[in-house]
């Protein structure tokens, strides 16, 4: 079969992007069957172009430091993320960009099975992953996409002592105050709660 001049340069044009793909995909394996057993560390700086090869994500202007502290035993290995780093998020309560610190941690348990896929679908506990025992290389990429997430906070708004500060939108705070206190004067169960406002506890 033939292909035209069109469908040969769309092809010449994905082939190194693929390759791209493939060799960033690559950064986040380590071929642990070539270490000793006992600890290991690595580090990998994650930006905004980590995240193109996943869903379009609701954070931006990320800068991430993740250690990994990894414990290689006989049949098993020990892995400890350290997530650090910031990025910016809108924020719920006035639509601005609102930037956040990142810090968390996270543990996984990698087993090696001769059975990894039945394992790993009978596993209830999050932390616990299993690996065939034919496999050189742990795949760690997801799990710092899955670990960044996770230390986002899931409510994304200032503190009430930081309210109104330079990253907020006063225009949207105000008109959120004054829809607060229009609300108590015309709501009835307000009214019906007025007669208890002075009483001595």
């Amino acid at each position: 079969m033939k292909l035209s001049g069109s469908i040969l340069f769309l092809l010449y044009l994905c082939t190194p992007l693929k390759r791209v793909f493939m060799s960033s995909r690559r950064n986040y394996d380590i071929a642990f069957v070539g270490l000793k057993p006992g600890i290991h560390e690595f580090e990998y700086q994650i930006d905004d172009k980590f995240f193109v090869q996943y869903q379009e994500q609701d954070f931006r202007d990320c800068t991430a430091l993740i250690k990994l502290r990894l414990d290689k035993n006989n049949g098993f290995m020990l892995l400890r993320f350290e997530v650090g780093g910031k990025l910016e998020v809108t924020c719920d309560r006035c639509g601005n960009g609102l930037p956040l610190e990142l810090w968390d941690e996270f543990n996984i348990v990698v087993k090696m099975v001769d059975n990894p896929d039945e394992m790993n679908e009978q596993e209830e506990d999050p932390d616990v992953h299993y690996i065939s025992k034919g496999e050189s290389h742990l795949h760690i990429a997801d799990w710092i996409y899955e670990f960044v997430n996770l230390s986002i906070p899931m409510q994304r708004m200032c503190g009430p002592n930081e309210i109104g500060g330079p990253n907020c939108n006063k225009e949207v705070l105000e008109m959120l105050a004054k829809l607060g206190s229009e609300d108590k004067t015309t709501n009835p169960v307000w009214k019906g709660l007025e007669k208890f406002k002075n009483l001595d506890n």
